[in-house]
């Protein structure tokens, strides 16, 4: 029953959170997975690295967090973090007035007239945009320079080798089959090292094959790796098993918008809901087409739902990269959300998308699609025909904004559509409709979500209502594949995994420094690396070895020299070989 299912799901994300330990889910040899290198094995990496200041130090999460470490050591950096930080907490946490004085003390007189004059010009938006450049360029400067001499950029080099560690199957726990994807199966897993959750993507090989479906895959990995937005989903890391090609991605556990438009009582959405998902996908389609990344199936299927009720978007499978300062062709998407210039087959540059959000405004405000009715039996090219001729209607659960940003998303003619002016994500934020949202607080992900998933419900379907994929029979792997693989499966994205570290409070146990600030043994240059420790099974070996010589020799262990190895290595070997004839399994 779902009862007996929700039970035993809670069960297993208890068992997989920790029950809230203190390891939180990490493996009892967590520390041994993250145990730094000594800093002389990280040569290589300090000579591959770009020594970009934007790179390390904004960036990269890990690398900012060190950066503002070492900052802290000298007063007068330790107050140009201050400043940073109050004019970020300003923006974000605030409504500036005019006459405010709001940390006015940290603000140099020459950057004081420039804050005025962007304040009184245009109140709440970029008021400290030159003070914020002018500071970032003088921590460019000098400071990162010394930085780099330091042990806290050393210690950035450690977290770096271990960003880079190899990624298998044995990274992670397995769990429960949370859906199905286009080429495989979708799994819960977690980290082991850490006890972070995700959700694994797994791409069938021999499917793949099949369906020739390598560039598909390979696009869709490129783009997740190179995307880094709170609005859409993220790859943590790629990998691959004997069987399958691996994404491992953000977990969402409150479902998608199409379960909560339709199974949680009245179809629909009050407007405040409505506003506020409309208003992510907004900023996460700004953070795609930034990257001139086009989505092109914006549905309610593909719109997720954290544990806290923020969204992101999903499954870029079809989304594409367009080119600088052209347009593309593709009859890609899914019937009823397809916008007309996709249908007739035209070129066509960001538009699809912002037709896509007018539909998702309209379903979730109507609770039924704008150009085909809820469970409508009707021809694809029927749908197509409404899409392209007909105008949607309006009932009266449509305020006089709602209905007004709609007609203007779904627009027929692209180039008189919101979104594909020359004002672009801007002109859409800046419609009426979202006149009570601030997109500073929402992009910094401070905004109150209306609605919470409820911890103890599951918004996914029961394993057994998922159906099996059925075995792929005569496809064959050869070379030429192992090639295409070796481009897919490239471990840990960096942004995320260093992102992974601090919220699982990894990096707060393990970026220990010595006393009164000094470096600890591993970032000690004039100190030899820690011999690496052997397993158990060596140890049983030398030990027995040890013990088979000295006692026909009448030698202590201590007395043997450089001529015992050979017959050490001998005795192991035997000791292997009736190990594996007596089927042990040592």
């Amino acid at each position: 029953t779902l009862t007996t299912f929700s039970f035993l799901y809670l069960l297993f994300f208890s068992v997989a959170t920790g029950g809230g330990g203190k390891r939180k889910g990490r493996s009892k040899k967590w520390k041994e997975i993250l145990r730094f290198p000594h800093i002389s094995q990280c040569t290589e990496q300090g000579n591959d690295i770009e020594r970009d200041y934007v790179s390390i130090c904004e960036k990269q999460p890990i690398g900012r967090l060190l950066f503002r470490l070492y900052c802290e050591t000298r007063p007068k950096l330790q107050r140009c973090i201050q400043l940073l930080d109050a004019m970020v907490h300003t923006h974000s946490h605030t409504h500036i007035h005019t006459h405010s004085h709001t940390h006015s003390g940290y603000i140099a007189e020459v950057f004081a007239d420039q804050c005025r004059e962007n304040l009184e010009l245009s109140p709440c938006k970029e008021i400290f945009s030159n003070c914020h450049k002018t500071v970032h360029d003088y921590l460019s400067g000098a400071p990162f320079l010394d930085y780099q001499n330091s042990m806290y950029f050393d210690r950035f080099l450690q977290w770096r080798m271990l960003e880079r560690q190899p990624i298998t199957k044995d990274t992670f726990r397995q769990y429960r089959v949370l859906g199905k994807g286009g080429f495989g199966e979708v799994c819960a897993c977690q980290v082991r090292a850490t006890g972070k959750m995700y959700a694994c993507k797994k791409l069938e090989k021999k499917r793949i094959k099949k369906r020739k479906g390598e560039s598909m895959a390979l696009n869709e990995k490129q783009i997740l790796e190179k995307v880094n937005s709170r609005f859409v989903v993220s790859l943590a890391y790629a990998y691959e098993t004997k069987d399958a090609l691996c994404l491992v991605l953000t977990i969402m556990n409150g479902g998608d918008l199409k379960f909560h438009t339709y199974n949680m009582g009245t179809p629909g959405f009050e407007k405040d809901r409505v506003r506020f998902y409309a208003a992510q996908i907004c900023c996460g389609l700004e953070h795609l087409h930034r990257e001139s990344i086009v989505y092109r199936d914006l549905k309610p299927e593909n719109i997720l739902l954290d544990d806290n009720g923020h969204i992101r978007i999903s499954d870029l499978g079809l989304a594409i990269k367009v080119p600088d300062r052209e347009l593309i062709r593709g009859r890609v998407g899914t019937v009823g959300y397809m916008a007309p210039e996709v249908i007739n087959n035209e070129k066509y540059g960001m538009s699809p998308d912002w037709w896509g959000l007018g539909c998702l405004v309209y379903e979730m405000t109507a609770g039924r699609s704008p150009f085909r009715a809820r469970k409508e039996r009707v021809k694809r090219e029927e749908v197509e025909r409404r899409v392209q001729e007909e105008e949607e209607e309006y009932n009266d659960k449509f305020t006089e904004d709602t209905k007004a940003i709609c007609r203007i998303l779904l627009t027929k003619d692209p180039k008189q559509r919101l979104g594909c002016l020359a004002d672009r994500a801007a002109g859409v934020k800046a419609h009426s409709f979202f006149k009570s949202i601030n997109f500073k607080r929402m992009e910094a992900g401070i905004v109150e979500p209306p609605f919470v998933p409820d911890p103890r419900a599951v918004y996914c379907k029961d394993v057994l209502d998922i159906e099996q994929f059925s075995t792929v029979k005569g496809v064959n792997l050869d070379q030429t594949d192992n090639d295409f693989y070796s481009k897919f499966t490239t471990g840990s994205v960096s942004i995320p995994w260093q992102n992974e570290m601090i919220e699982t409070e990894c990096f707060r146990d393990l970026n220990v420094f010595g006393p009164q600030g000094t470096r600890p043994p591993d970032l000690d240059w004039n100190q030899p690396p820690e011999p690496p420790r052997r397993s158990l099974l060596d140890r049983i070996f030398r030990r027995h070895a040890i013990w088979k010589y000295s006692d026909k020799h009448y030698l202590p262990s201590g007395l043997l020299d450089n001529r015992t190895e050979p017959l050490m290595l001998m005795n192991q070997k035997r000791i292997e070989n009736k190990l594996i004839f007596r089927g042990s399994t040592v």
